[in-house]
């Protein structure tokens, strides 16, 4: 890898937390870790292309289908991939096809992008999420044999302490604040070998503690508008992105206007 290269395009690939959810712009609209660092390199080279392919919910099977063809295709300078953990929070997982598909998805983008990045997605502390646990640090185990096989960098994420705390999360707490967002965006950024622009890893300061009754009619609330339509997806089958269209589908020049950098 070269250091402060000059990178002219991006693709990202993969499933919500790629598309950006719940990082909202003005106009209602998403915007993500990857809009972010999308106008920080377009601020270094004019021209600059950008390709978000990326749509939410979606399991590493239809990633491989519906994605990695057109992403190859683009030939980026840059390609990002995250997918598999949708996968693991499935009642029933066959990790050994999601194996399968992951290192598909990696052997057809890696030769045909300048630099393939993965992640090791960010933890989040709860019941919910540690009944899975075992499956997502396998998936996460397998990234790491497949970046040291295909020359691959990755992004560890699941590592930094500060992406666990909760003020990083959203309501529905399985996406991240437009601050979570910025943190990754700047985390990609260093792994690419780019200047740092600060520690994306440094700690949130203390924050008072909000009362038992305050923290009960929370659960309650999230429960009610999140945790159980997400449960619900999962008994049925069904999923959030269904019929949705990524949301940048070409590799396009990206005006660095588009989206504000803002913390």
């Amino acid at each position: 890898m070269e250091i402060n290269a000059t990178y002219t395009s991006l693709v990202a690939v993969g499933d919500s937390f790629t598309e950006g959810m719940s990082d909202l712009r003005p106009d209602g609209s998403y915007r993500g870790w990857a809009d972010v660092l999308a106008g920080r390199l377009a601020a270094r080279a004019p021209g600059f292309r950008y390709a978000n392919l990326a749509v939410r919910g979606k399991l590493i099977g239809q990633i491989v289908d519906e994605q990695i063809e057109p992403a190859a295709a683009m030939k980026a300078d840059i390609a990002t991939l995250v997918g598999g953990l949708n996968d693991t929070l499935r009642p029933k997982c066959d990790m050994g096809r999601v194996r399968a598909l992951l290192g598909e998805a990696v052997e057809r983008l890696a030769p045909a992008c300048g630099q393939l990045v993965l992640m090791r997605s960010p933890g989040r502390n709860g019941p919910v999420l540690d009944r899975f646990r075992p499956r997502m640090e396998e998936l996460f185990g397998y990234v790491d044999e497949l970046a040291a096989r295909h020359g691959a960098l990755v992004v560890d994420l699941y590592g930094a302490p500060v992406l666990g705390d909760q003020r990083l999360w959203d309501v529905d707490r399985l996406h991240l604040t437009g601050e979570g967002h910025r943190r990754v965006a700047e985390a990609v950024w260093q792994t690419l070998g780019l200047p740092a622009e600060d520690d994306w890893r440094a700690p949130l300061g203390p924050a008072p503690q909000p009362g038992w009754s305050t923290r009960r009619v929370a659960d309650a609330r999230f429960a009610k508008q999140h945790l159980g339509p997400w449960i619900g997806r999962r008994l049925t089958g069904r999923s959030s992105g269904d019929g949705r269209p990524a949301k940048r589908p070409e590799l396009l020049p990206y005006e660095r206007t588009e989206v504000p950098e803002g913390r």
